[in-house]
């Protein structure tokens, strides 16, 4: 797809995600711009809803906003607090680990570098990316289930993982749109570009759409 079709539909995204809300862990990012509360707040969203995990999140802070707070408090009470987020039990148990290590090996401190990130337990490319981009404003592409399949369905890649996408969208699109693409796919995907029976006669970037493995659209 040629560069321009991809500048002019970003552009058309931008107008268009400003109607709806902001994801939650874009949210915690916007309140508090804590590197940790990000991480944690997106470890809390995997397989969960946006409004589960804005909920989750703000009452865990409530109690614990960092990690020499956070081990302050047992497994069962976190779990109480993310309750009813997707495998709370296991996350409760991921955020004190995680927030050891981050006392025993980085001084407290998130790491900023992907590498530094990846070697945390339970945390993947997707969410080191949006600790790099959210956190430390530094560019990066985060791919969740929207950024991989609208990114396809459009034409802009075409890729089987999101790994694949991640390093795909590097090379079609200007790196200076690279942090914000989650956050503008997420919002289309949650509202428009669903994975099913998307709204295509709603979509104001239609025109531009290969519609890849769209079978049915409203």
């Amino acid at each position: 797809m040629h560069i321009k079709d991809i500048e002019t539909m970003i552009a058309i995204l931008k107008k268009t995600t400003r109607r709806w809300k902001t994801p939650a862990v874009g949210i915690v990012a916007e309140t508090s711009r804590s590197p940790y509360q990000i991480l944690i707040s997106c470890l809390i969203s995997l397989r969960t809803k946006d409004e589960v995990t804005d909920i989750a999140s703000q009452r865990l802070f409530q109690k614990a906003s960092t990690p020499s707070e956070m081990l302050k408090l047992a497994s069962n009470e976190i779990e109480k607090l993310i309750y009813p987020a997707g495998f709370y039990k296991t996350k409760a148990k991921t955020i004190l680990e995680i927030s050891k290590t981050l006392m025993g090996q980085f001084q407290g401190q998130v790491p900023n570098t992907l590498e530094g990130l990846l070697s945390l337990k339970g945390v993947g490319r997707k969410t080191a990316n949006l600790v790099l981009t959210l956190g430390y404003d530094k560019d990066g592409i985060c791919v969740d289930t929207h950024v991989h399949r609208i990114s396809n369905r459009l034409g802009w890649v075409e890729t089987k993982t999101p790994e694949q996408t991640e390093f795909a969208l590097m090379k079609a699109i200007p790196q200076k749109h690279w942090k914000i693409l989650n956050d503008l796919f997420v919002s289309y995907g949650q509202n428009l570009c669903r994975p099913i029976s998307p709204f295509c006669s709603l979509c104001e970037i239609e025109i531009y759409c290969k519609k890849r493995g769209v079978q049915t659209h409203r």
